[in-house]
């Protein structure tokens, strides 16, 4: 796997995608705590970061292993990256657009974030994350653990971001951000589908 700036942006573009569910949770978040001090607020985005970049990892590694020993393996990883995102980013549409329809008190927990609620959040943010670690399969695990830290800085920023808008202009957004992360993990699905056929 060349580290090359087609990479840099993928693996980017990947963490923008992943973390809009825990963007939109960190959009409740910030609504349910208005005062939220600094120190909490990166607590917050640094679960949701450590989160989206362990379940990558996690997926890369159970997968890494069968495509290495399997090598015929490999001609199917486009198909699979490619249904994997479009199922994800379909899904993450799918729900932001259903989502557009609640009234805007059922979208917004309003129960005090403990430490257990913000783990519970971090693994139903991220289970989706888990699948995307078979769409890296095919990098050295420097490059897995470099994409994963590029996902887990580009989802601390955004879910800080999230918790900020948060508190200030509520959830009027969260739908939004969904059907934009799905949109992009579609984009870079096609595209790692496209690639795959290209380099045969």
């Amino acid at each position: 796997m060349t580290l090359n700036w087609m990479f840099f942006l993928n693996s980017i573009l990947l963490g923008v995608g992943l973390a809009m569910d825990a963007f939109s949770v960190s959009l409740a978040n910030g609504m349910n705590e208005p005062k939220m001090r600094r120190r909490r607020i990166l607590l917050v985005a640094g679960t949701f970061g450590a989160f989206q970049a362990a379940m990558p990892i996690a997926g890369w590694a159970l997968v890494h292993l069968a495509v290495e020993k399997f090598n015929a393996f490999r001609k199917f990883v486009p198909w699979i990256a490619l249904a994997l995102l479009l199922w994800i980013g379909g899904k993450m549409i799918f729900e932001g657009i259903r989502d557009r329809a609640k009234p805007e008190d059922e979208t917004v927990d309003a129960r005090k974030l403990t430490a257990r609620m913000l783990l519970l959040q971090g693994i139903a943010t991220s289970i989706d994350a888990l699948s995307v670690g078979f769409t890296i399969a095919e990098y050295n695990w420097l490059a897995a653990l470099i994409a994963a830290a590029l996902i887990a800085a580009t989802t601390f920023f955004i879910c800080v971001a999230g918790v900020l808008l948060g508190r200030k202009f509520g959830t009027w957004l969260s739908w939004r951000a969904s059907v934009l992360g799905g949109a992009i993990l579609v984009v870079i699905g096609i595209e790692i589908f496209i690639k795959g056929f290209l380099t045969k």
